[in-house]
């Protein structure tokens, strides 16, 4: 009984030895691993920093480099399509009308040059070589073209034969202001791909209060550069053109109008 006994705890003894040893092993094996791990991790940092400072991947970096190739391809493809393709005054656009933001292209046809690209300013005005900063918000290109042709010949030319072509119209040409008996008074957008008129402003502020004065809207306009005293003043009578579509009463509207929406007499 008792050498049964004894044999017994031996044999736990040893299973419990063989359990040890197989963790242990274990544990060696999972210590060798992360080691694996972490030596891969430190080569892959090493091989980074070879590379280059920047922590950029490498096939960004390349598609990064394509992407600002197909932009420069595409800049210098839209250049040579607008002023770059005219000869002639004659051919400038004479419609639409420059706006903030605007990127355009010249070139003095004399000088045998490539165009030069410009942008219009907040103010309004182009940075020109020689004769400076000069107005040119409002205009259409031939008119600007027209005018900086009269400033050229005046001390810098015999004869220039300047071109004006729009490359890039601004997603907005500039804000009006809304005040009064509308349900959304304040700033709107001038959106360049459309007319934007009066009765449109009214649309989009949400439309007139229940005592507002439909038929007598004043619009205030002030000329860029000619001060206080070259204010215009329109009265539209808007509710017309909304209840009986006199489309023909309509008012185009220009960067910084000022919209006011009077409040009737009577509340009736």
């Amino acid at each position: 009984m008792m050498k049964n006994e004894g044999d017994r705890q031996q044999n736990d003894m040893c299973e419990h030895r063989e359990n040890f040893q197989r963790i242990r092993h274990l544990w060696g094996g999972a210590r060798f691993a992360s080691f694996f791990i972490l030596a891969l991790l430190t080569f892959a940092f090493s091989a980074c920093s070879v590379l280059g400072d920047s922590p950029t991947p490498p096939s960004a970096s390349v598609t990064n480099a394509a992407l600002g190739t197909l932009e420069s391809v595409a800049t210098s493809g839209t250049n040579a399509s607008s002023a770059d393709a005219i000869n002639s005054m004659e051919a400038l656009d004479d419609k639409y009308k420059l706006g903030i933001g605007d990127r355009l292209s010249f070139k003095i046809l004399e000088d045998g040059e490539d165009s030069k690209p410009f942008q219009i300013t907040d103010s309004g005005d182009i940075d020109f070589p020689y004769i400076g900063r000069f107005p040119a918000f409002g205009k259409t290109s031939k008119q600007l073209a027209t005018e900086l042709k009269s400033q050229f010949e005046k001390d810098y030319y015999k004869q220039a034969t300047v071109i004006v072509a729009v490359d890039f119209k601004a997603k907005s040409q500039g804000k009006v202001y809304l005040v009064g008996c509308v349900r959304v008074p304040g700033p709107q957008e001038i959106p360049s791909d459309e007319q934007f008129t009066l009765s449109k402003a009214i649309l989009r502020s949400g439309g007139f209060t229940d005592f507002a004065n439909q038929h007598n809207i004043r619009v205030t306009r002030q000329h860029a550069g000619q001060g206080s005293g070259a204010n215009q003043t329109f009265n539209v009578d808007v509710g017309k053109i909304l209840s009986q579509g006199k489309t023909d009463l309509d008012l185009v509207l220009e960067a910084g109008d000022l919209i006011y929406i009077p409040e009737k007499l009577f509340r009736f």
